[in-house]
């Protein structure tokens, strides 16, 4: 079993979690996948294993791995919440033409939210980038119109 998931499995026995296999299953969905699904992406993808599992367990299964921070839960806008298993600093790419999200590393922005919680009095707990622009695919299908 690999390591990201022994841990995981770990902490929920810990914060007194049940691990039932649709839990499971979701939860190693989303430590192998790159995509940040929605939660009806994890539905669609697991459905056909667990044919009684509805979109209610998914919600009700990503809400307990965002409380124990196992997960967490990226909202833009109109658009469904996406949901990182990563849960390690790293920063965010979005494509404005067709919503794919994409990781990339940086340096962790510790002066930024130090500046900020001094220039403003808030206790900064965290912080959230995004670029947004055209990904490699959209880019190059709008070169050829």
């Amino acid at each position: 079993m690999d390591s990201r998931m022994e841990q995981a499995l770990t902490k929920l026995k810990m914060t007194g979690v049940r691990m039932t296999p649709q839990r499971h299953a979701i939860l190693a969905y989303l430590l192998k996948t790159m995509t940040h699904p929605t939660a009806d992406e994890i539905y669609k993808a697991l459905a056909p294993r667990f044919p009684s599992m509805s979109v209610a367990t998914v919600y009700n299964n990503l809400k307990v791995f965002i409380e124990v921070h196992l997960v967490r839960e990226m909202t833009y806008g109109d658009h469904s919440s996406r949901f990182d298993a990563d849960m390690s600093d790293h920063y965010h790419a979005l494509c404005e033409e067709c919503g794919k999200l994409v990781d990339f590393a940086y340096k962790p922005l510790d002066d930024l939210e130090r500046t900020a919680g001094i220039e403003t009095g808030f206790l900064v707990k965290s912080h959230r980038v995004e670029v947004y622009g055209l990904c490699a695919e959209c880019s190059s299908v709008r070169l050829t119109r």
